[in-house]
């Protein structure tokens, strides 16, 4: 029986050598590489397809849950396993919206840790105890959920509003995605019109309120 191969994302060195040491220890499973940010981790799926790929929901540059939705429609084998600190409703959500196999808290233990990678790689899906409620109560009033970022906004949009919020300006955000100074300002117009705010500062909170940056 060949091993699983998994890829780790995470931007703290730290926490991918936790997971590294922890899932090393488990029996036909081989970490096969480590990814600091989520440009890095599509690249790194692209080229080793890995089994599951344990992502970060919070990272700069592009967050988690860009990675997982760019995954899931050009990585479609590779499954994904969110990593989060977050066990509120909406960031479980959006885990969930962009194709992600599974979801499952930084406080969980070695056993839940393996469940988790283990359920995924065969194709089912993993939730922590600690959300499954979360996302029973979504569905249940699932009429009164505002769209988030995903069913909202084009990907060069998410992006754009993931450096906004971090605190980027107009020509740092041109010079990172390759594009003119006016079409980024037309980026931001876009999305303030689009998620209803009027200035940067409501942009930000959006992007804190849906997940797509920590607060």
């Amino acid at each position: 029986m060949s091993s699983l191969k998994i890829l780790l994302v995470d931007d703290h060195d730290l926490v991918r050598a936790g997971l590294r040491s922890l899932l090393e220890g488990l029996t036909d499973v081989e970490v096969i590489a480590e990814a600091s940010d989520g440009h890095e981790a599509l690249r790194l799926m692209s080229e080793l397809d890995p089994d599951v790929a344990l992502v970060d929901i919070t990272m700069p540059s592009l967050n988690g849950l860009e990675v997982t939705f760019r995954a899931s429609k050009d990585h479609p084998r590779t499954r994904v396993l969110i990593l989060s600190m977050h066990a509120d409703e909406e960031h479980v959500r959006q885990a969930l919206v962009v194709g992600a196999a599974g979801y499952l808290l930084k406080n969980a233990n070695k056993s839940e840790l393996e469940l988790a990678v283990r359920a995924v790689a065969r194709g089912d899906t993993w939730l922590s105890p600690a959300v499954s409620k979360q996302v029973v109560n979504a569905y249940t009033r699932r009429s009164e959920v505002t769209p988030g970022p995903f069913e909202l906004l084009t990907p060069r949009q998410r992006e754009t509003l993931q450096l906004i919020a971090e605190g980027h300006s107009t020509k740092e955000i041109a010079q990172l995605l390759g594009l003119s100074v006016k079409t980024v300002e037309t980026h931001r117009a876009q999305l303030m019109d689009r998620v209803g705010v009027r200035d940067v500062q409501g942009l930000v909170r959006y992007a804190i309120r849906v997940g797509l940056v920590g607060a």
